[in-house]
């Protein structure tokens, strides 16, 4: 069998693109207003045949969390 690598991509990179083409379109897109956006973005992903981004790529993932503890006790060090 020749199995190809799973395809990955972030649905919040989707909800970003959409969200700025519609602004750009004129029309006033409101983030939130109706639920989580990268619900559906990660059902859109999943239709064209990639699979939403691995978890390790969330906000809230300790590699991210400790990312951004590190670029707060540079940037702001009396905080």
């Amino acid at each position: 069998m020749d199995s190809q690598p799973v395809e990955t991509f972030n649905p919040w990179t989707v909800v970003n693109l959409v969200f700025n083409h519609l602004a750009e379109q004129g029309l006033h897109p409101v983030l939130g207003g109706h639920g989580d956006p990268a619900v559906p973005a990660a059902a859109l992903l999943r239709a064209f045949g990639v699979e939403p981004g691995r978890n390790d790529e969330s906000v809230t993932s300790p590699a991210v969390q400790d990312t951004l503890a590190d670029l707060r006790a540079r940037m702001f060090p009396d905080v």
